[in-house]
């Protein structure tokens, strides 16, 4: 009785501060776009989305309190995707940011700093290097635990589909029902997740998983199917590129977002067109076209694209920073077409017998 009493005297003083947690912007904000077409086919749309939409851009780090600052969203414009939202998070020195929640993961990794999340009222410290889930339903903030230097993270999330489906109940800590005189007394919203749910990792720490040698390079991956973090839906990994060296060439039917942590380089894409007969077959480009980036540039790969990338800089290596939407692994394109391995894959298959897949 006397901690029903308690949370129904919590959930008063919250309901009379949420008017402070209502916001109104000045333009609409965007949240899923439409794909329209007065065709049948979306061809010409794609055709004039690859042929116009730069595919390496420059992002604003600004500085400010708690801001997020945008990296790919579904209002942008030009628009490139919404299967991922990356946008950047910088927390002042010794700071925090608004505690909020959303349906939606969020996968960040962290690029400066040291710091820590509060999840659910649960601490979780992180550092430089580290990959943090925020899981979904989750309330939380994040903290800088330097008084000296501000936290800078990379946010990944397949934010737009959440919405997408229908999963819509975000808000700040503050957001109460307008009226629960006809509701019943809170549920903890975990009885709807999968039996152990909460006991997975939060935080990947550098050594919790290993570098490998694959057919696309050197790898460590930071999300994904086997990787002990609570992500679900976002595949992410690190790359390094030794001096004047080439990733694998791979064609892939995801869009991927790749930050460039260090170094400078290119990257070719071989777009890839649809011929429908019989069956369907792809045509892909004889010519790729060449994208040049430098150290904190991001790089859009496009759906179904051929992709190579190069290290210009023979005295240092490259270091990405890259994220899909798992989606695509369960709805029936979970293969990867290896059509050019790591040039030192290939030499460490022969001179060791085998190699990390």
């Amino acid at each position: 009785m006397e901690k029903e009493q308690t949370r129904t005297r919590s959930r008063e003083r919250t309901r009379a501060k949420v008017h402070v947690y209502t916001e109104h912007y000045t333009t609409a904000r965007v949240f899923t776009r439409a794909v329209e077409s007065m065709r049948y086919t979306l061809t010409q749309e794609r055709q004039n989305r690859l042929a116009s939409v730069p595919r390496v851009f420059h992002p604003e780090l600004g500085e400010g309190t708690s801001e997020n600052w945008n990296i790919v969203d579904p209002g942008d414009e030009p628009f490139r995707t919404q299967s991922l939202n990356v946008h950047f998070v910088t927390v002042q020195a010794g700071g925090r940011n608004d505690g909020h929640g959303h349906q939606n993961e969020a996968l960040f990794y962290v690029l400066e700093g040291h710091g820590y999340e509060m999840h659910d009222g649960v601490r979780y410290d992180w550092s430089q290097g580290d990959a943090v889930a925020v899981h979904n339903d989750c309330v939380h903030w994040h903290n800088n635990a330097d008084d000296n230097n501000r936290a800078v993270c990379l946010v990944m999330k397949p934010k737009a589909m959440y919405l997408f489906l229908g999963l819509w109940q975000q808000g700040k800590v503050g957001t109460v029902p307008e009226d629960d005189s006809g509701l019943e007394p809170p549920t903890d919203w975990i009885v709807a997740k999968p039996e152990g749910d909460e006991l997975l990792p939060k935080v990947l720490t550098p050594n919790d998983t290993p570098w490998e040698w694959t057919p696309q390079g050197y790898v460590r991956r930071l999300a994904g199917a086997g990787v002990p973090l609570r992500i679900k839906a976002t595949d992410a990994y690190l790359q390094e590129i030794p001096g004047g060296s080439r990733s694998g060439k791979r064609w892939q039917m995801a869009d991927e977002v790749v930050y460039v942590r260090d170094g400078s380089g290119y990257s070719l894409h071989w777009d890839v067109d649809v011929e429908i007969t019989d069956r369907y077959h792809a045509r892909i480009a004889k010519q790729p076209t060449r994208w040049e980036w430098n150290k904190g540039d991001v790089v859009w790969i496009p759906h179904n694209t051929v992709v190579q990338h190069f290290n210009s800089d023979a005295s240092k290596p490259v270091t990405l920073v890259a994220a899909q939407n798992r989606i695509y692994q369960y709805i029936g394109y979970s293969r990867v077409v290896h059509l050019e391995n790591a040039p030192e894959y290939d030499a460490q298959k022969v001179g060791r017998g085998k190699v990390a897949v």
